[in-house]
């Protein structure tokens, strides 16, 4: 499958080079078609790895996975174009964080989300949010983590919840340890939990880590 990759940070070019590795066909895209960090990957990734523009990368997936910072995401989509984005199944990773006077701030927060506002800015999208509550090297390899840790996914369309949940089976996620939440209004807790994480992960020291949901029997 041929999937277009949106951001060039420590996410993008993992999740990136870990669907290359599994045998995909990706296009890694920035802002610019000669930006060095997507030159620089997509040399080293292989002959089915390319780079180029945020538009270049949306009309060349088949998916399209957001990895930019949430605050961004709608105009890097916008600059991707909407007719790149027609029907197509749009994994949304990205959290709407930003540090302000050394304070963590989310926004939107609370009664919105990053997975809503680009669901409503293209509504032909199909948007899926997952992947966002852990680190970008256990979005491609949960192993990392020992135990029967879970991944979340939301949105509106099932079959794209589909896709996206084979998808996390190919990253090793299987597919009982996949929780659906619902519609894409619950990316909002999903979003939400990031406080959370950066608190454990000051805790605990390292970011490798996951949160394990037990059912009572």
């Amino acid at each position: 499958m041929r999937y277009g990759v949106l951001g060039t940070g420590d996410v993008g070019r993992t999740l990136a080079g870990k669907l290359v590795e599994l045998g995909h066909e990706v296009t890694l895209g920035s802002r610019t078609k000669d930006n060095a960090a997507a030159v620089e990957w997509a040399e080293g990734a292989g002959p089915t790895a390319h780079h180029g523009t945020f538009a270049d990368a949306a009309a060349f997936g088949d998916v399209v996975v957001n990895a930019v910072g949430g605050r961004i995401a709608l105009t890097v989509l916008d600059s991707a174009g909407e007719e790149h984005l027609d029907g197509k199944v749009l994994l949304d990773v990205s959290n709407p964080m930003a540090f302000e006077d050394g304070e963590l701030r989310l926004s939107p927060v609370e009664s919105d989300s990053v997975g809503e506002q680009i669901q409503r800015a293209f509504p032909r999208a199909r948007v899926v949010k997952s992947l966002n509550t852990v680190n970008c090297q256990v979005m491609v390899d949960p192993s990392k983590v020992p135990g029967e840790h879970q991944i979340f996914v939301s949105g509106d369309d099932e079959s794209a919840k589909g896709q996206v949940t084979a998808l996390l089976g190919e990253f090793g996620w299987p597919a009982g340890r996949v929780l659906d939440l619902g519609g894409i209004r619950t990316a909002r807790a999903a979003e939400m939990y990031l406080p959370l994480w950066l608190n454990l992960m000051r805790s605990i020291g390292h970011p490798d880590f996951n949160v394990e949901v037990r059912r009572a029997r």
